[in-house]
């Protein structure tokens, strides 16, 4: 998972990254040059998702049953660590992690006693779960994907996440997480390895999502929807990427990238069309203006226009 930070000159632009076995990786040299970051403790993780915001401050996010799931949080460039959050209810299972600032951040678990579960933190230190009571309940089997650790997005006062299995869902709320509502998309959905993997957006209202089946990852068809009401309505884009997209990120004005295993795309007509990028085999990705970076397997990280080992 990769985030970049930065202005002006690309070759200036801090990127993190994150993956297996505990590694934290950081650039502050545009990506010329990469250091390895321990996260004490976390030498066994699976780490999907990283958020930063310049050289010192960023979190971390790892999947996994119960207390393998956790939020780290960094503010000196990853000399130390602070544990900031885990659990160990059966279900929890940490999704993904969005940050709107350097304090305000959500974070999604699979459902925990039905019901899907969602943390958020207004100070960047304290946790708390959001209330469920108003929150819809899950499907039996439904769940949401860590693939990219973008399964949910905060949009202005909005928060979106989407979920796979029996049906391809959005759940939505407009007021902070206090409620929920939730509809069915028309992506790829009705076994385990299909739904929606990622969710971006444009604006409170501009809303697109992608995913389809990753075990038949060239098929072009549920690949990509789009919604204009805020995450009410959705429709089919009219042209679909080249196949299962597992991260999605949105460049601003209405224009967003969607990544996969055969390849990314670029749609820039808030998600109705897309046009075929490249083939890379690429998991996660994060852009900043006109800069972008993804990972992809085996220690891959390839940068908007160039591959770099």
């Amino acid at each position: 998972m990769a985030h970049d930070v930065g202005a002006g000159d690309p070759s200036r632009y801090v990127v993190w990254a994150s993956g297996s076995n505990g590694v934290v990786l950081r650039s502050i040299e545009g990506g010329k040059k990469f250091e390895q970051i321990k996260v004490p403790g976390g030498e066994t993780l699976d780490f999907r998702d990283v958020e930063a915001f310049d050289a010192k401050t960023a979190y971390v996010m790892s999947s996994g049953e119960g207390e393998k799931s956790r939020i780290y949080r960094t503010t000196d460039g990853g000399k130390n660590w602070r544990l900031q959050y885990s659990d160990p209810r059966a279900g929890f299972f940490l999704d993904a992690l969005a940050c709107a600032s350097r304090t305000h951040c959500v974070a999604l678990s699979d459902p925990v006693g039905g019901k899907f579960l969602v943390l958020s933190t207004s100070d960047g230190t304290r946790w708390k779960e959001l209330p469920a009571g108003k929150m819809p309940p899950a499907l039996p089997e439904e769940g949401a994907f860590a693939a990219s650790g973008t399964a949910i997005a905060l949009c202005g006062d909005a928060i979106y996440f989407g979920t796979g299995g029996p049906k391809a869902r959005v759940f939505r709320s407009t007021d902070g997480g206090d409620s929920w509502g939730v509809t069915e998309t028309p992506i790829a959905s009705g076994n385990a390895s299909s739904g929606v993997f990622s969710i971006a957006c444009d604006g409170s209202n501009d809303v697109v999502a992608v995913g389809g089946n990753y075990r038949d990852a060239s098929a072009a068809s549920g690949v990509a929807a789009y919604s204009k009401d805020g995450g009410i309505h959705w429709q089919l884009a009219a042209i679909q990427p080249a196949g299962y997209r597992s991260a999605l990120a949105s460049l601003g004005n209405g224009e967003y990238v969607a990544v996969g295993t055969n390849g990314s795309d670029i749609s820039r007509d808030h998600g109705a069309h897309w046009t075929h990028l490249e083939d890379l085999n690429l998991n996660a990705a994060a852009f900043l203006e006109a800069a972008g970076w993804a990972v992809g397997p085996k220690g891959m990280l390839a940068s908007f226009g160039r591959e770099v080992q």
